[in-house]
């Protein structure tokens, strides 16, 4: 009579000699499986997904520049103080940013009758007049120095 001897797990995984479909599927899940976690906790992104951030952080930036041009130009302007309280005077925000658009100071590069405001310039208009809406009315010396402080400071 024989003896058998219970193996020990890694007795039995040394002696284990996976077969060719074991190991093709093992490397598909693996692939799979490194894949998925990849792009869903890894922060991988595909080419058209990062295209579309760049895009979108290209124009959030033009929206501040623009808005940034903005109150210069309208801290710059001889009737600052009737301005600034006449837009300080308008409750509404889209109303704010509809007075800044109509005002032309958020305009970058001046529009023909026939084109129509783009929608970076509507998100300039409404920075800006977030902007404004927080200004105290003053001189036109003192405004520009504040400007000036405002723009570096960002």
């Amino acid at each position: 009579m024989q003896q058998h001897q219970k193996q020990t797990l890694s007795q039995r995984f040394q002696e284990y000699q996976a077969s060719k479909t074991v190991l093709f599927w093992s490397c598909a899940g693996s692939i799979v499986l490194a894949t998925v976690v990849g792009f869903s906790w890894g922060g991988w992104t595909t080419g058209g997904s990062a295209q579309d951030m760049a895009d979108k952080a290209a124009a959030d930036a033009r929206q501040q520049l623009a808005a940034i041009v903005c109150v210069d130009r309208f801290m710059a302007a001889p009737d600052v103080g009737v301005q600034l309280t006449a837009l300080q005077e308008i409750t509404s925000s889209y109303a704010q940013s509809k007075f800044v658009e109509e005002g032309g100071w958020a305009m970058i590069v001046p529009a023909s009758s026939a084109a129509k405001t783009s929608a970076d310039d509507r998100k300039a208009a409404g920075l800006c007049a977030q902007e404004l809406a927080k200004r105290e009315a003053s001189t036109s010396g003192e405004a520009a120095a504040m400007n000036d402080e405002a723009v570096t400071a960002q």
